[in-house]
């Protein structure tokens, strides 16, 4: 068990201790269907809990069925998770999308958002709702940033460049808030507004970039203003593992108009549809550019990016808006007059924001460190904004008795292939070899991890490949749970939203989008007579759940309920 002078505590834990406990925010809007109520248990002391919070990024469909040829979890051999949710006592089940998270109505979750609502232990109203708001009440001219952005480029030379993901996925970004801009920018003078469409092709069907192309072209034609500029995939323009020649090839594409002429975009991307390669799809489409020369970012443009989700712009925006570009020194950046962003890509970036981050207290990780409990986190790099940033409430900063030691918990992802289904074990098993490291420590009661390769390699949409990352996920934690139950550690599994259960449509083609199914909550290595309740809870119950088992307060801020019950009577006998 780990050192007990980090938490008091009215007795010692069982070294065999397991628990975690779940709850609803009475404040949440959305009604959820319960789940048949599991047999009401009296109630014991807390207990000092010293465990392993483990995040797995997806384990989804062990509880929920899919088609069994979609469905990668189900056909992977996973018999430690098949075990774990065999336990009546330690399964049960959240919702992870929609209004249950902060998101509009019927919207899948994301990594981003669950992290936030995990780490928040509440319901984190999302940026796009925010946004969608303002737009409905037709305020989103009366947007401050927006309005002196925009009278600065009519007050200029008259070219705003808007760049950012163009689909209906809503994870990154939505076309409505798209369509919404150029009508204020309309409304402000702008004479001249280029569009520089980032084609999705993950959170979509990989070939679903051309109807959203001609949508945009309609609308940009009944605003009466409006033209893309470039297209290109976010593959390019939107990575976030360093790997800054992809980036490179976007903007060469946007400002020196590298790439494919094309006069007709959705033509252009038609044609490479028809090429029929693994590559001619949305995410992958390599620079097509429009309008030539004049349509390209230059001295004195104002540039605004409209994606609302930040970790797939931070990097394109770090070197245009001219932060650091040490790691692409040779590029000849535009001298722009300024660069905005939707919402906060970086606490330390310069932009102006249109919409500001909201300030959340005392989430889990600020709330452990003011009750004197040492923590640390990890994952891969893919992953590891997601367990820093994303769950401690959106804010770069380490909380007291936060250890953040990237040398050792900051797994590298492996750069050696282009897409994870070339090696969709990805870093799975050094992940885990760290946490068992940090286990066996014996210095941190709260450990908590991400695992990538259901959701990352799900999202290729390479059937084969995703049973192999669901297969490798299981033996990692199967090697946690063995070091829990061998160092005194309590072990709670979930996941953030949906993927690796679904990976085909009913006609058998490829889905790499995220689902709005429910997610498992699991809890192992917990004392006798602990069990998870049985009714509607989400994922900003589990921070709260956590706190009780481990004898702590819930702060205020947090809304969510511990879903947690302990039969006193069951655990003494």
């Amino acid at each position: 068990m780990a050192s007990p002078t980090t938490i008091t505590s009215p007795k010692p834990l069982p070294r065999d201790a397991r628990a975690l406990q779940r709850g609803l925010s009475a404040e949440r809007s959305p009604p959820v269907t319960p789940a048949p109520q599991a047999p009401q248990k009296h109630a014991r002391p807390d207990y000092v809990l010293v465990f392993c919070f483990m995040l797995v990024n997806l384990e989804l469909a062990w509880l929920i069925m899919s088609p069994k040829d979609g469905d990668a979890i189900a056909a992977a051999e996973t018999p430690v998770m098949d075990e774990l949710s065999r336990d009546v006592n330690g399964f049960t089940e959240l919702d992870a999308s929609s209004l249950a998270v902060g998101l509009p109505e019927g919207l899948m979750g994301n990594s981003e958002v669950g992290h936030l609502n995990i780490g928040a232990g509440r319901v984190v109203w999302q940026d796009v709702v925010r946004i969608d708001q303002t737009i409905k009440n037709d305020e989103l001219n009366d947007n401050e940033v927006i309005k002196n952005t925009f009278q600065a480029a009519a007050a200029g030379n008259g070219r705003l460049h808007l760049c950012g993901l163009v689909s209906h996925g809503g994870v990154h970004s939505k076309q409505t808030h798209l369509y919404a801009l150029v009508k204020a920018a309309k409304a402000y003078g702008v004479s001249k507004v280029f569009i520089h469409f980032f084609g999705d092709g993950r959170d979509t069907d990989p070939k679903s970039g051309a109807g959203y192309m001609e949508e945009l072209v309609e609308t940009l034609a009944e605003i009466g203003l409006g033209q893309i500029a470039t297209v290109v995939g976010r593959y390019y323009a939107m990575d976030r593992d360093k790997r800054w020649e992809r980036v490179e090839i976007a903007l060469k594409g946007m400002v020196l108009g590298d790439g494919e002429a094309a006069e007709d975009p959705v033509a252009a991307v038609k044609a490479r549809y028809e090429l029929g390669g693994s590559k001619d799809k949305d995410e992958f489409l390599t620079p097509i550019i429009v309008g030539g020369e004049e349509s390209r970012i230059k001295d004195d443009d104002v540039v605004f990016f409209f994606n609302y989700r930040s970790d797939r712009v931070r990097q394109i925006t770090q070197v245009l808006g001219g932060v650091d570009t040490s790691v692409l020194p040779d590029f000849p950046y535009p001298k722009i007059d300024r660069l905005v962003t939707m919402t906060s890509y970086k606490g330390d970036y310069p932009f102006d924001i249109a919409f500001a981050p909201q300030k959340m207290g005392n989430v889990l990780a600020e709330w452990l460190g003011k009750q004197n409990v040492e923590q640390v986190h990890i994952a891969e790099t893919e992953k590891y904004a997601h367990v820093t940033f994303f769950f401690n409430g959106g804010v770069e900063k380490v909380f007291p008795l936060e250890t953040r030691d990237q040398s050792q918990d900051l797994v590298p992802s492996n750069k050696a292939v282009a897409t994870y289904d070339l090696a969709p074990e990805m870093s799975a098993d050094g992940v885990a070899d760290q946490v068992v490291k940090r286990l066996g420590e014996q210095k941190f009661p709260f450990v908590m991890n991400n695992f990538a390769p259901p959701d990352m390699v799900g999202h290729t949409g390479v059937y084969e490949a995703a049973i192999v990352g669901c297969a490798t996920t299981d033996k990692a934690i199967g090697k946690i749970l063995e070091a829990c139950k061998k160092e005194g550690y309590i072990l709670f599994i979930t996941a953030d939203h949906g993927n690796a259960e679904e990976m085909k449509f009913p006609d058998g083609k490829p889905k790499t989008s995220h689902t709005t199914n429910k997610v498992p909550f699991i809890m192992a290595n917990a004392p006798e007579g602990w069990n998870l309740k049985q009714n509607d809870g989400v994922l900003g119950d589990v921070a709260p759940t956590i706190l009780a088992a481990m004898g702590l307060p819930q702060p205020d801020e947090m809304t969510g309920k511990s879903l947690l019950q302990k039969d006193l009577k069951r655990n003494a006998e």
